[in-house]
């Protein structure tokens, strides 16, 4: 990371002599309160967790190149929690320890459909299934790397990443299995095509987690395969979108664990006025049933997969299997507000292997908008058969933004 800075730093320096109004300085800033309210069966204490995340940052631009630097700040308001790192066992798991950390500082170059990006950055690939930031723990997850983007015409796209470097939301306290960051050679690589009825994208990720107090190297892996994403218009007023995936994961480097998993997904959505529907089914498969051998994704954003109580990660040994459907209703400009938002979703969790039902879990959440400010109540209730326990959570949210 001090090699990125250096270099960013030496580019600017180097930049030739510009008049004031050449360059751009656009400062920004984020934060959110969350009170997390978690009940855990099996656990003596409810976790009790107030925290406020703040981001502060400044991009400088000129013409094609850009500097972003950007801090992040987690304040822990009760003590009542364990946050993986303070010893509070007592407690369930909130994953938001206090934190103060530099979150990006970046230099990027860009053109029409091309750009490079050099430092630490946000990245977030496809459906954030394998390579994502993590965005919904109050620490992000970032990457110290070298990302490539380079259009060829109007229909195909490359992405490329090489990241040295990946900082966890375990945040500057990090250490042993939950470290502050995790080194390795990884590579992330898509080539899509984009045709009428969708996008079709070619993705292999090589995920390097060097380090022996991460589940002894054993989450390191290549994945390869192909993602098709796309909507039409199939009544007035009413659209459909749909979404498939396909993957075939084993493991790479260090890995000791000599095993081959199929990934895929396939999911169908209705949208007609401020009504939405989504089905769909996923699948991590599983290879021998040994622990760590069927499909991991621990670069993923893992709040948007298999229910917000988090019960999967790592996946299961036996794999995992998740029937969902989610239904939605929205207002827009109605009681003074941007927008009003209503979800509710359904998981049904079973292995891939030996055929267990491992729980159910319900999920709702209501989302009102007004200028910079976004309020949310989110509410998961996960119902344990043969899989974890029985776990319900309450999130209530302030955000604001500029």
């Amino acid at each position: 990371m001090k090699r990125s800075l250096a270099l960013l730093a030496g580019l600017l320096a180097g930049t030739p002599a510009l008049a004031q109004d050449d360059v751009k300085f656009t400062p920004s800033i984020d934060a959110r309160l969350r009170y997390d309210k978690t009940d855990q069966d099996g656990v003596a204490l409810d976790a009790n967790a107030l925290t406020l995340r703040v981001r502060p940052g400044v991009t400088v631009a000129r013409g094609e190149w850009s500097a972003l630097v950007e801090g992040e700040a987690t304040i822990a308001l009760s003590a009542g929690y364990n946050d993986g790192l303070n010893g509070k066992t007592r407690y369930p798991v909130v994953a938001d320890p206090r934190n103060v950390e530099l979150n990006r500082a970046q230099l990027r170059w860009a053109s029409g459909t091309h750009s490079v990006t050099l430092g630490r950055q946000r990245i977030a690939l496809a459906d954030e299934r394998f390579v994502g930031p993590a965005a919904w723990r109050q620490n992000e997850q970032t990457f110290d790397a070298a990302r490539v983007q380079w259009g060829f015409g109007k229909a195909i796209t490359a992405d490329v990443t090489y990241s040295w470097n990946l900082r966890t939301v375990n945040g500057e306290r990090g250490f042993g299995a939950r470290p502050t960051a995790i080194h390795g050679d990884n590579v992330f690589a898509l080539l899509s095509y984009k045709t009428g009825p969708g996008t079709l994208t070619g993705f292999a990720y090589l995920v390097d987690q060097d380090s022996a107090a991460v589940q002894g190297y054993r989450l390191s892996s290549q994945t390869y395969g192909l993602r098709f994403a796309g909507n039409t218009d199939i009544a007035p007023k009413l659209k459909l979108s749909y979404t498939a995936s396909w993957a075939r994961q084993s493991g790479w480097h260090r890995n000791p664990n000599d095993y081959a998993a199929t990934y895929w997904l396939g999911e169908a959505g209705l949208a007609s006025g401020r009504l939405t529907a989504t089905a769909g089914y996923e699948v991590l498969g599983a290879s021998s049933g040994a622990a760590l051998t069927s499909v991991q994704t621990p670069l993923a954003s893992f709040f948007k997969w298999n229910g917000w109580a988090s019960k999967f990660n790592p996946t299961p040994a036996n794999g995992l299997r998740d029937a969902y459907g989610t239904i939605g209703y929205g207002w827009k400009k109605v009681a003074g507000l941007d927008a009003i938002t209503l979800a509710a979703t359904v998981h049904r969790f079973d292995s891939d292997r030996l055929d267990q039902h491992y729980g159910n879990e319900f999920d709702l959440a209501a989302i009102a908008k007004r200028g910079h400010y976004t309020a949310a109540v989110r509410y998961a209730s996960y119902d344990a058969h043969a899989f974890a326990t029985n776990t319900r959570k309450l999130w209530l949210t302030l955000e604001w933004s500029l």
